[in-house]
Protein backbone atom coordinates (compact mmCIF):
# COMPACT_ATOMS: atom_id res chain seq x y z
CA UNK A 1 0.00 0.00 0.00
CA UNK A 2 2.88 2.88 0.60
CA UNK A 3 4.50 2.00 -3.09
CA UNK A 4 0.76 2.51 -4.51
CA UNK A 5 0.14 6.06 -1.96
CA UNK A 6 3.20 7.52 -3.06
CA UNK A 7 2.50 6.55 -6.86
CA UNK A 8 -0.65 8.53 -6.59
CA UNK A 9 1.33 11.70 -4.84
CA UNK A 10 3.84 11.55 -7.25
CA UNK A 11 1.14 11.91 -10.06
CA UNK A 12 0.32 15.60 -10.11
CA UNK A 13 4.01 16.41 -10.32
CA UNK A 14 4.78 14.49 -12.70
CA UNK A 15 1.95 15.98 -14.76
CA UNK A 16 2.91 19.35 -13.82
CA UNK A 17 6.57 19.05 -15.04
CA UNK A 18 5.61 16.89 -18.69
CA UNK A 19 5.63 18.83 -21.48
CA UNK A 20 3.11 21.05 -22.39
CA UNK A 21 0.16 19.52 -23.82
CA UNK A 22 0.27 22.01 -26.98
CA UNK A 23 3.27 20.34 -28.23
CA UNK A 24 3.23 19.75 -32.13
CA UNK A 25 2.64 15.83 -32.42
CA UNK A 26 5.12 13.35 -33.44
CA UNK A 27 5.24 13.30 -37.45
CA UNK A 28 7.08 10.72 -39.90
CA UNK A 29 10.96 11.27 -39.28
CA UNK A 30 13.42 13.42 -41.33
CA UNK A 31 17.09 12.87 -41.60
CA UNK A 32 17.05 16.72 -40.21
CA UNK A 33 15.65 14.95 -36.78
CA UNK A 34 18.04 12.54 -36.38
CA UNK A 35 21.62 12.65 -34.13
CA UNK A 36 24.59 11.23 -35.17
CA UNK A 37 26.88 9.24 -32.82
CA UNK A 38 30.47 9.15 -34.84
CA UNK A 39 33.00 6.28 -34.23
CA UNK A 40 36.27 5.14 -35.37
CA UNK A 41 35.64 1.16 -36.01
CA UNK A 42 39.03 -0.29 -34.84
CA UNK A 43 39.01 2.24 -31.65
CA UNK A 44 35.66 1.95 -30.17
CA UNK A 45 35.14 -1.67 -28.68
CA UNK A 46 36.54 -5.25 -29.07
CA UNK A 47 33.77 -7.80 -29.25
CA UNK A 48 35.18 -10.59 -30.98
CA UNK A 49 39.69 -11.13 -30.03
CA UNK A 50 39.57 -13.78 -32.74
CA UNK A 51 40.11 -10.89 -35.19
CA UNK A 52 42.60 -9.66 -32.92
CA UNK A 53 45.97 -10.51 -35.18
CA UNK A 54 48.55 -7.96 -35.74
CA UNK A 55 46.78 -5.75 -32.83
CA UNK A 56 49.41 -3.86 -30.92
CA UNK A 57 47.37 -1.59 -28.66
CA UNK A 58 50.63 0.72 -27.60
CA UNK A 59 51.28 1.75 -31.26
CA UNK A 60 48.96 4.76 -31.92
CA UNK A 61 49.06 3.75 -36.00
CA UNK A 62 48.61 -0.19 -35.50
CA UNK A 63 44.82 -2.22 -34.85
CA UNK A 64 43.37 -2.16 -31.34
CA UNK A 65 40.88 -4.66 -31.69
CA UNK A 66 37.70 -2.78 -32.76
CA UNK A 67 35.06 -4.84 -34.54
CA UNK A 68 31.25 -5.23 -35.71
CA UNK A 69 30.62 -7.12 -33.09
CA UNK A 70 32.05 -4.55 -30.30
CA UNK A 71 29.56 -2.05 -32.00
CA UNK A 72 26.55 -4.28 -31.98
CA UNK A 73 27.41 -4.96 -28.38
CA UNK A 74 27.26 -1.44 -27.39
CA UNK A 75 24.17 -0.14 -29.36
CA UNK A 76 22.07 -0.36 -26.56
CA UNK A 77 25.19 2.03 -25.28
CA UNK A 78 24.33 4.42 -27.41
CA UNK A 79 20.90 4.36 -28.20
CA UNK A 80 20.31 5.09 -24.35
CA UNK A 81 22.22 8.25 -24.83
CA UNK A 82 19.23 9.56 -27.37
CA UNK A 83 21.57 9.04 -30.91
CA UNK A 84 19.19 7.47 -33.63
CA UNK A 85 22.01 7.03 -36.28
CA UNK A 86 25.70 6.02 -36.32
CA UNK A 87 28.37 6.92 -38.37
CA UNK A 88 31.24 4.26 -39.24
CA UNK A 89 34.53 4.66 -40.54
CA UNK A 90 35.00 2.61 -43.85
CA UNK A 91 34.70 -1.13 -43.48
CA UNK A 92 36.07 -2.00 -46.47
CA UNK A 93 39.38 -4.45 -46.88
CA UNK A 94 42.42 -2.58 -46.36
CA UNK A 95 46.08 -2.22 -46.73
CA UNK A 96 48.35 -3.43 -43.88
CA UNK A 97 48.19 -1.07 -40.58
CA UNK A 98 44.66 0.58 -42.43
CA UNK A 99 42.92 0.87 -38.94
CA UNK A 100 41.21 3.98 -39.95
CA UNK A 101 39.68 2.11 -42.86
CA UNK A 102 40.72 4.86 -45.45
CA UNK A 103 43.46 2.64 -47.63
CA UNK A 104 41.14 0.50 -49.48
CA UNK A 105 42.46 -2.31 -51.38
CA UNK A 106 39.05 -4.15 -52.18
CA UNK A 107 35.69 -2.18 -52.35
CA UNK A 108 33.52 -5.69 -52.00
CA UNK A 109 35.25 -7.22 -48.77
CA UNK A 110 34.62 -6.14 -45.28
CA UNK A 111 38.18 -5.52 -43.44
CA UNK A 112 39.04 -8.57 -42.11
CA UNK A 113 40.23 -7.30 -38.63
CA UNK A 114 36.68 -5.63 -38.35
CA UNK A 115 34.49 -9.29 -38.93
CA UNK A 116 32.93 -10.66 -41.39
CA UNK A 117 30.29 -9.77 -44.03
CA UNK A 118 27.63 -11.07 -42.18
CA UNK A 119 29.41 -9.62 -38.85
CA UNK A 120 28.65 -6.38 -40.49
CA UNK A 121 25.08 -7.48 -41.77
CA UNK A 122 24.15 -8.26 -38.41
CA UNK A 123 25.01 -4.83 -37.03
CA UNK A 124 23.16 -2.69 -40.01
CA UNK A 125 19.96 -5.71 -38.80
CA UNK A 126 20.58 -5.17 -35.24
CA UNK A 127 20.76 -1.56 -35.52
CA UNK A 128 17.55 -1.32 -37.61
CA UNK A 129 15.94 -3.43 -34.99
CA UNK A 130 16.84 -0.20 -32.07
CA UNK A 131 15.60 2.14 -35.04
CA UNK A 132 19.29 3.53 -34.94
CA UNK A 133 19.93 4.25 -38.91
CA UNK A 134 23.51 3.66 -40.22
CA UNK A 135 25.95 5.46 -42.62
CA UNK A 136 29.15 4.47 -43.85
CA UNK A 137 32.02 6.12 -44.82
CA UNK A 138 32.87 5.89 -48.56
CA UNK A 139 35.47 6.97 -50.38
CA UNK A 140 35.96 7.07 -54.19
CA UNK A 141 38.68 9.68 -54.40
CA UNK A 142 41.96 7.69 -53.79
CA UNK A 143 42.52 3.99 -52.46
CA UNK A 144 45.50 2.33 -50.96
CA UNK A 145 48.91 3.10 -51.11
CA UNK A 146 51.30 0.62 -53.56
CA UNK A 147 47.57 -1.41 -54.49
CA UNK A 148 48.13 -3.98 -57.07
CA UNK A 149 45.53 -2.29 -59.52
CA UNK A 150 48.84 0.20 -60.24
CA UNK A 151 51.22 -2.31 -61.77
CA UNK A 152 47.77 -4.01 -63.69
CA UNK A 153 48.32 -3.34 -67.37
CA UNK A 154 44.37 -3.36 -68.04
CA UNK A 155 44.37 -0.55 -65.08
CA UNK A 156 47.12 1.82 -66.21
CA UNK A 157 44.17 4.35 -66.87
CA UNK A 158 42.54 3.99 -63.99
CA UNK A 159 44.96 6.70 -61.72
CA UNK A 160 46.25 10.18 -62.36
CA UNK A 161 49.78 10.50 -63.15
CA UNK A 162 51.97 10.20 -59.68
CA UNK A 163 52.21 13.87 -58.52
CA UNK A 164 51.14 15.30 -55.09
CA UNK A 165 49.47 18.34 -54.44
CA UNK A 166 51.41 21.42 -53.84
CA UNK A 167 48.94 24.33 -54.37
CA UNK A 168 46.39 23.77 -52.39
CA UNK A 169 44.25 26.98 -53.98
CA UNK A 170 44.26 24.93 -57.47
CA UNK A 171 41.15 23.13 -58.02
CA UNK A 172 43.22 21.18 -60.60
CA UNK A 173 45.89 20.01 -58.43
CA UNK A 174 43.32 19.14 -55.78
CA UNK A 175 41.23 16.57 -58.28
CA UNK A 176 44.01 15.54 -60.40
CA UNK A 177 47.19 14.89 -58.19
CA UNK A 178 47.96 12.44 -54.63
CA UNK A 179 46.51 13.52 -51.74
CA UNK A 180 49.23 12.85 -48.92
CA UNK A 181 50.33 9.75 -51.77
CA UNK A 182 47.51 7.60 -52.40
CA UNK A 183 46.78 6.79 -55.60
CA UNK A 184 44.59 9.25 -57.31
CA UNK A 185 41.67 7.32 -59.28
CA UNK A 186 40.89 8.98 -62.21
CA UNK A 187 36.63 9.34 -61.93
CA UNK A 188 36.79 10.55 -65.36
CA UNK A 189 37.17 7.53 -67.06
CA UNK A 190 34.36 5.60 -67.33
CA UNK A 191 35.62 2.36 -66.30
CA UNK A 192 36.48 4.02 -62.89
CA UNK A 193 33.24 5.72 -62.62
CA UNK A 194 31.30 2.40 -63.12
CA UNK A 195 33.53 0.22 -60.54
CA UNK A 196 32.99 2.87 -57.71
CA UNK A 197 29.00 3.74 -58.62
CA UNK A 198 28.72 -0.03 -58.87
CA UNK A 199 30.15 -1.07 -55.47
CA UNK A 200 28.12 1.91 -53.85
CA UNK A 201 24.77 0.84 -55.07
CA UNK A 202 25.64 -2.85 -53.95
CA UNK A 203 26.84 -2.00 -50.48
CA UNK A 204 23.30 -0.53 -50.28
CA UNK A 205 21.38 -3.13 -51.91
CA UNK A 206 23.26 -5.90 -50.02
CA UNK A 207 23.42 -4.32 -46.56
CA UNK A 208 20.78 -2.20 -46.06
CA UNK A 209 23.01 1.17 -44.90
CA UNK A 210 20.66 3.98 -44.63
CA UNK A 211 23.50 6.68 -46.05
CA UNK A 212 27.04 7.50 -46.62
CA UNK A 213 29.67 9.94 -45.68
CA UNK A 214 31.98 11.06 -48.42
CA UNK A 215 35.21 11.18 -48.28
CA UNK A 216 37.59 14.10 -49.36
CA UNK A 217 34.46 15.52 -51.78
CA UNK A 218 36.16 18.26 -52.91
CA UNK A 219 39.05 16.08 -54.88
CA UNK A 220 36.86 15.09 -57.05
CA UNK A 221 35.09 16.57 -60.09
CA UNK A 222 31.11 17.74 -59.23
CA UNK A 223 29.83 16.37 -62.13
CA UNK A 224 30.63 12.95 -60.80
CA UNK A 225 28.93 13.77 -57.59
CA UNK A 226 25.85 15.11 -59.38
CA UNK A 227 25.97 11.47 -61.33
CA UNK A 228 26.95 9.68 -57.94
CA UNK A 229 24.12 11.19 -55.99
CA UNK A 230 21.39 10.20 -58.58
CA UNK A 231 22.71 6.85 -59.16
CA UNK A 232 22.71 5.82 -55.32
CA UNK A 233 19.56 7.68 -54.22
CA UNK A 234 17.82 5.55 -57.37
CA UNK A 235 18.40 2.11 -54.88
CA UNK A 236 17.07 3.10 -51.83
CA UNK A 237 14.30 5.86 -51.03
CA UNK A 238 15.70 8.73 -48.32
CA UNK A 239 19.07 7.60 -48.55
CA UNK A 240 21.44 10.02 -47.38
CA UNK A 241 24.64 11.93 -48.48
CA UNK A 242 26.39 14.62 -46.44
CA UNK A 243 29.70 15.17 -47.37
CA UNK A 244 33.26 16.36 -46.29
CA UNK A 245 34.27 19.51 -48.25
CA UNK A 246 37.57 20.69 -45.77
CA UNK A 247 36.44 24.34 -46.52
CA UNK A 248 35.81 27.63 -44.61
CA UNK A 249 34.31 29.22 -47.54
CA UNK A 250 30.69 27.89 -48.02
CA UNK A 251 30.01 29.21 -50.99
CA UNK A 252 32.62 26.95 -52.22
CA UNK A 253 30.90 23.76 -50.20
CA UNK A 254 27.67 24.97 -51.56
CA UNK A 255 28.74 23.99 -55.83
CA UNK A 256 28.73 20.38 -54.27
CA UNK A 257 25.34 20.83 -53.00
CA UNK A 258 24.29 21.69 -56.48
CA UNK A 259 25.64 18.02 -56.77
CA UNK A 260 22.76 16.35 -55.24
CA UNK A 261 24.30 16.29 -51.82
CA UNK A 262 22.09 16.42 -49.02
CA UNK A 263 24.48 18.03 -46.51
CA UNK A 264 28.10 18.75 -45.16
CA UNK A 265 30.29 18.29 -42.13
CA UNK A 266 30.38 22.16 -41.26
CA UNK A 267 33.75 23.54 -40.86
CA UNK A 268 32.87 26.93 -41.40
CA UNK A 269 30.70 26.60 -38.02
CA UNK A 270 33.18 24.04 -36.65
CA UNK A 271 35.78 27.01 -36.36
CA UNK A 272 33.36 29.78 -34.59
CA UNK A 273 31.91 26.45 -32.43
CA UNK A 274 35.48 25.87 -30.71
CA UNK A 275 36.50 29.54 -30.42
CA UNK A 276 33.04 30.20 -28.56
CA UNK A 277 33.16 27.61 -26.53
CA UNK A 278 36.91 26.75 -25.54
CA UNK A 279 36.26 29.14 -22.81
CA UNK A 280 34.10 31.59 -20.79
CA UNK A 281 33.46 35.06 -21.90
CA UNK A 282 33.56 34.70 -25.45
CA UNK A 283 31.02 36.11 -27.61
CA UNK A 284 28.61 33.34 -29.57
CA UNK A 285 27.51 36.03 -32.34
CA UNK A 286 29.39 34.37 -35.08
CA UNK A 287 27.57 31.14 -34.36
CA UNK A 288 24.13 33.11 -35.30
CA UNK A 289 25.88 34.87 -38.39
CA UNK A 290 27.08 31.58 -39.81
CA UNK A 291 23.30 30.42 -39.18
CA UNK A 292 21.93 33.63 -41.30
CA UNK A 293 24.69 32.48 -43.78
CA UNK A 294 23.93 28.92 -44.25
CA UNK A 295 19.78 29.75 -44.50
CA UNK A 296 21.16 32.34 -47.56
CA UNK A 297 23.58 29.77 -48.99
CA UNK A 298 22.28 26.36 -48.56
CA UNK A 299 19.39 24.35 -50.01
CA UNK A 300 18.24 22.97 -46.35
CA UNK A 301 20.80 24.11 -44.27
CA UNK A 302 18.99 21.58 -41.47
CA UNK A 303 20.79 18.72 -43.33
CA UNK A 304 24.00 20.31 -42.41
CA UNK A 305 26.29 17.82 -40.15
CA UNK A 306 27.52 20.16 -36.91
CA UNK A 307 30.28 18.86 -35.09
CA UNK A 308 32.92 20.02 -32.48
CA UNK A 309 35.47 17.21 -33.45
CA UNK A 310 36.51 14.64 -35.31
CA UNK A 311 39.20 11.78 -36.22
CA UNK A 312 41.11 14.58 -38.30
CA UNK A 313 40.94 17.54 -35.91
CA UNK A 314 42.44 17.85 -32.30
CA UNK A 315 39.64 16.83 -29.68
CA UNK A 316 37.53 19.36 -28.33
CA UNK A 317 38.48 18.60 -24.97
CA UNK A 318 42.11 19.04 -25.91
CA UNK A 319 41.09 23.15 -26.51
CA UNK A 320 39.05 23.45 -22.98
CA UNK A 321 42.60 22.02 -21.10
CA UNK A 322 44.75 24.26 -23.02
CA UNK A 323 42.68 27.39 -21.79
CA UNK A 324 42.77 26.01 -18.13
CA UNK A 325 38.53 24.98 -18.09
CA UNK A 326 36.97 21.99 -17.07
CA UNK A 327 36.31 20.15 -19.70
CA UNK A 328 32.82 18.38 -18.42
CA UNK A 329 31.39 22.56 -18.70
CA UNK A 330 32.34 23.36 -21.64
CA UNK A 331 31.29 20.55 -23.19
CA UNK A 332 27.74 20.77 -21.66
CA UNK A 333 27.95 24.40 -23.18
CA UNK A 334 28.88 23.39 -26.84
CA UNK A 335 26.49 19.86 -27.08
CA UNK A 336 23.37 22.34 -25.23
CA UNK A 337 23.89 24.66 -28.93
CA UNK A 338 24.61 21.61 -31.31
CA UNK A 339 21.61 20.01 -30.50
CA UNK A 340 19.27 23.34 -30.43
CA UNK A 341 20.91 25.04 -33.61
CA UNK A 342 20.01 24.03 -37.21
CA UNK A 343 21.70 21.15 -38.05
CA UNK A 344 21.96 17.55 -37.63
CA UNK A 345 24.76 17.09 -34.25
CA UNK A 346 27.05 14.67 -34.76
CA UNK A 347 29.35 13.57 -31.84
CA UNK A 348 32.76 11.65 -32.53
CA UNK A 349 33.21 8.74 -30.37
CA UNK A 350 34.51 9.49 -26.21
CA UNK A 351 32.96 13.12 -26.40
CA UNK A 352 30.59 11.99 -24.04
CA UNK A 353 33.44 11.01 -21.44
CA UNK A 354 35.76 14.06 -22.64
CA UNK A 355 38.14 12.06 -24.03
CA UNK A 356 41.45 14.28 -24.48
CA UNK A 357 43.51 14.31 -27.80
CA UNK A 358 45.99 15.80 -29.87
CA UNK A 359 46.27 15.73 -33.86
CA UNK A 360 46.17 12.32 -35.48
CA UNK A 361 46.62 9.95 -34.23
CA UNK A 362 46.09 11.00 -30.62
CA UNK A 363 42.81 12.49 -31.66
CA UNK A 364 41.66 8.22 -32.14
CA UNK A 365 42.25 6.83 -28.75
CA UNK A 366 40.52 3.69 -27.50
CA UNK A 367 37.25 4.51 -25.94
CA UNK A 368 36.99 4.28 -22.33
CA UNK A 369 33.27 2.89 -20.96
CA UNK A 370 34.67 3.25 -17.25
CA UNK A 371 34.25 6.94 -16.99
CA UNK A 372 32.14 9.10 -15.09
CA UNK A 373 28.52 9.36 -16.13
CA UNK A 374 27.48 13.14 -15.69
CA UNK A 375 28.63 13.93 -19.33
CA UNK A 376 26.87 10.88 -20.63
CA UNK A 377 23.38 11.75 -18.07
CA UNK A 378 23.49 15.88 -19.84
CA UNK A 379 24.09 14.48 -23.48
CA UNK A 380 21.02 11.52 -22.86
CA UNK A 381 18.79 14.57 -21.55
CA UNK A 382 19.37 16.14 -24.67
CA UNK A 383 18.84 13.70 -26.95
CA UNK A 384 15.55 13.11 -25.01
CA UNK A 385 14.50 16.72 -25.61
CA UNK A 386 15.72 16.97 -28.83
CA UNK A 387 13.06 13.52 -29.62
CA UNK A 388 10.48 15.33 -28.14
CA UNK A 389 10.69 18.47 -29.06
CA UNK A 390 10.11 19.25 -33.35
CA UNK A 391 10.90 22.66 -32.87
CA UNK A 392 14.65 21.94 -31.91
CA UNK A 393 15.29 20.29 -35.18
CA UNK A 394 12.61 21.79 -38.05
CA UNK A 395 11.86 25.29 -36.21
CA UNK A 396 13.04 28.38 -37.43
CA UNK A 397 15.66 30.05 -36.01
CA UNK A 398 16.05 33.72 -34.46
CA UNK A 399 18.26 35.48 -31.89
CA UNK A 400 16.66 37.17 -29.02
CA UNK A 401 19.74 38.22 -27.17
CA UNK A 402 23.69 38.11 -26.73
CA UNK A 403 26.23 39.64 -25.16
CA UNK A 404 29.63 38.89 -24.06
CA UNK A 405 28.59 35.15 -24.52
CA UNK A 406 25.48 35.00 -22.87
CA UNK A 407 22.88 34.12 -25.43
CA UNK A 408 19.22 34.12 -25.89
CA UNK A 409 17.60 32.19 -29.13
CA UNK A 410 14.15 30.72 -30.06
CA UNK A 411 13.36 28.01 -32.45
CA UNK A 412 9.13 28.32 -33.12
CA UNK A 413 7.44 25.34 -35.41
CA UNK A 414 3.70 25.27 -35.75
CA UNK A 415 2.38 25.88 -32.08
CA UNK A 416 5.57 24.88 -30.68
CA UNK A 417 8.14 27.56 -28.73
CA UNK A 418 11.58 26.65 -27.87
CA UNK A 419 13.77 29.07 -25.92
CA UNK A 420 17.62 28.22 -25.46
CA UNK A 421 19.48 30.09 -22.96
CA UNK A 422 23.45 29.49 -22.78
CA UNK A 423 25.31 31.66 -19.76
CA UNK A 424 28.83 30.88 -21.61
CA UNK A 425 29.93 34.08 -18.96
CA UNK A 426 31.79 33.83 -15.94
CA UNK A 427 29.04 35.76 -14.15
CA UNK A 428 25.31 34.73 -12.79
CA UNK A 429 22.84 36.67 -15.71
CA UNK A 430 19.63 37.91 -15.73
CA UNK A 431 18.19 38.58 -19.33
CA UNK A 432 14.50 40.49 -19.86
CA UNK A 433 12.35 38.88 -22.36
CA UNK A 434 9.22 41.52 -23.40
CA UNK A 435 6.36 40.77 -25.42
CA UNK A 436 8.77 41.97 -28.60
CA UNK A 437 10.24 38.88 -28.04
CA UNK A 438 7.75 36.41 -27.17
CA UNK A 439 3.44 36.40 -26.58
CA UNK A 440 3.09 37.19 -23.10
CA UNK A 441 0.83 35.66 -20.56
CA UNK A 442 2.41 32.31 -20.59
CA UNK A 443 5.68 30.85 -18.71
CA UNK A 444 9.01 29.75 -19.94
CA UNK A 445 9.17 26.20 -18.33
CA UNK A 446 12.70 25.03 -17.96
CA UNK A 447 13.03 21.30 -19.25
CA UNK A 448 17.06 20.89 -17.84
CA UNK A 449 16.73 22.16 -14.81
CA UNK A 450 13.26 22.61 -13.80
CA UNK A 451 13.45 26.65 -14.01
CA UNK A 452 10.67 28.42 -14.10
CA UNK A 453 9.51 31.79 -15.38
CA UNK A 454 6.18 33.30 -15.48
CA UNK A 455 5.40 36.27 -17.40
CA UNK A 456 4.64 39.54 -15.15
CA UNK A 457 3.67 42.64 -17.13
CA UNK A 458 4.36 40.43 -20.64
CA UNK A 459 8.24 40.35 -19.48
CA UNK A 460 10.13 37.07 -18.41
CA UNK A 461 13.08 37.41 -16.63
CA UNK A 462 15.57 34.45 -17.20
CA UNK A 463 18.48 33.98 -14.28
CA UNK A 464 21.16 31.56 -15.13
CA UNK A 465 24.13 31.01 -12.82
CA UNK A 466 27.74 31.32 -14.60
CA UNK A 467 28.39 28.68 -17.27
CA UNK A 468 24.87 27.22 -17.32
CA UNK A 469 22.34 26.80 -19.92
CA UNK A 470 18.66 25.71 -19.91
CA UNK A 471 15.94 24.98 -22.91
CA UNK A 472 12.70 26.24 -21.94
CA UNK A 473 9.69 25.00 -23.79
CA UNK A 474 6.31 28.23 -23.99
CA UNK A 475 3.68 26.88 -21.97
CA UNK A 476 0.19 27.95 -20.65
CA UNK A 477 0.70 29.44 -16.84
CA UNK A 478 -0.09 26.40 -14.79
CA UNK A 479 -1.72 28.28 -12.44
CA UNK A 480 -4.67 29.03 -14.77
CA UNK A 481 -4.53 26.06 -16.65
CA UNK A 482 -8.12 24.80 -16.12
CA UNK A 483 -7.37 21.75 -17.69
CA UNK A 484 -4.74 20.83 -15.48
CA UNK A 485 -7.12 21.89 -12.07
CA UNK A 486 -9.85 19.68 -13.74
CA UNK A 487 -8.00 16.32 -13.91
CA UNK A 488 -5.91 17.23 -10.84
CA UNK A 489 -9.43 17.10 -9.21
CA UNK A 490 -9.95 13.81 -10.51
CA UNK A 491 -7.21 12.48 -9.69
CA UNK A 492 -7.36 13.45 -5.79
CA UNK A 493 -10.71 12.59 -5.89
CA UNK A 494 -9.53 8.90 -6.94
CA UNK A 495 -6.95 9.31 -4.25
CA UNK A 496 -9.82 9.80 -1.27
CA UNK A 497 -11.68 7.30 -2.66
CA UNK A 498 -9.01 4.28 -2.84
CA UNK A 499 -7.88 5.77 0.54
CA UNK A 500 -11.74 5.28 1.84
CA UNK A 501 -11.61 1.47 0.11
CA UNK A 502 -8.60 0.65 1.88
CA UNK A 503 -9.72 2.11 5.25
CA UNK A 504 -13.51 0.57 4.87
CA UNK A 505 -11.62 -2.91 3.93
CA UNK A 506 -9.56 -2.75 6.89
CA UNK A 507 -12.45 -1.49 9.36
CA UNK A 508 -14.40 -4.70 8.06
CA UNK A 509 -11.48 -7.28 9.20
CA UNK A 510 -10.84 -5.52 12.52
CA UNK A 511 -14.51 -6.27 12.93
CA UNK A 512 -14.14 -10.24 12.04
CA UNK A 513 -11.22 -10.64 14.18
Amino acid sequence: MKKRLITFILIPFLLFYALPAGAAEKEERKWQDETIYFLMVDRFNNGDTKNDFKVDTKDPKAYHGGDFQGITDKLDYIKDMGFTAIWLTPVFDNAEKGYHGYWITDFYKTEEHFGSMEDFKKLVKEAHKKDIKVILDFVVNHTAPGHPWLEDPAKKDWFHPRQDIVNWNSQEELENNWLYGLPDFATENPEVKKYLLDAAKWWITETDVDGYRLDTVRHVPVDFWTDFSKEVKSVKKDFYLIGEVWSNDPNYIAEYDKAGIDGFVDYPLNEHLRTAFAKPDQTLDWLFTVSERNEAIYEDPYLMGTFMDNHDTPRFTRDAVANNQHPGTRWKLALTYLYTAPGIPIVYYGSEIALNGGEDPDNRRQMDFRADKDLIDYITKLGELRGQLPSLTRGNFEKLFEENGMAVYKRGYEDETSVIAINNTSKTQNIKLTAEHLEGGKELRGLLSDDLARSGDNEYTLTLEREDAEIYVLADKTGLNIRYLSVMGSIYAAFFIFIFLIWKKAKRKNSET
